[in-house]
């Protein structure tokens, strides 16, 4: 009587075994064809990568840009006549006459509190007052 319940412990522990050991494979076949998917999705990126690299290379060819900027742009070749050296050109104007004030200058002196106008923080009413 013991070596039978003996025995069906035993079968019971095996197909214990045997389920769990099933679901071990099953969990690892999702988990692989779930990796193959991620692989296949890669490799489709990579792909589609590949092409719009390769469609920017032609889109960024230089001949391409030229035969573009010809036909769109109203652009003539430029003529060596078009060259001139720097002792003709005329004197660069000066910003302001040396005779008038800053008006910047006239601004920040007409203000009530000159130190505030520059964005400077006002000095303390105390200056033996903790900061």
């Amino acid at each position: 009587m013991i070596l039978r319940l003996l025995n069906f412990i035993v079968l019971g522990a095996f197909v214990l075994a045997a389920a769990y050991v099933y679901r071990i494979k099953f969990d690892s076949t999702v988990q692989a064809e779930h990796l193959a998917r991620i692989r296949g999705e890669v490799r489709h990126e990579r792909d589609r990568i590949a092409a719009l690299r390769a469609e920017w290379g032609e889109l960024d060819n230089p001949a391409r840009i030229e035969e573009l900027a010809k036909h769109y742009l109203p652009f003539k070749p430029i003529a060596p006549t078009q060259f001139d050296s720097l002792a003709t050109l005329p004197d660069r104007p000066a910003f302001m006459n040396p005779d008038t004030k800053d008006p910047i200058g006239l601004m920040i002196e007409t203000t009530k509190d000159p130190d505030t106008a520059t964005g400077s923080v006002a000095a303390p009413a105390n200056p033996a007052a903790p900061r």
